[in-house]
């Protein structure tokens, strides 16, 4: 997928993605080094299974002390 940084406002790059231009707001400290006004990115991104396993697993540990905590 591509984007385009529409321009800044703060500490935020207007980025607009797709044929369409959905309009996102990104901080620009994630932003590739000399990145301005007028750049194309080309834009990534993927399903982590075994990070979204993992974060399951902490959820589940959560609500299970929670369940167990004496009131």
């Amino acid at each position: 997928m591509k984007a385009v940084i529409d321009r800044y406002e703060g500490d935020y790059a207007v980025v607009l993605f797709g044929d369409e231009e959905i309009k996102v707001d990104i901080p620009i400290a994630l932003l590739p080094e000399g990145a301005k006004e007028g750049s194309w990115l080309k834009v990534s991104l993927e399903l982590d299974p075994e990070g979204t396993k993992e974060q399951k697993e902490k959820i589940k540990d959560l609500l299970e002390k929670l369940k167990s905590k004496p009131r």
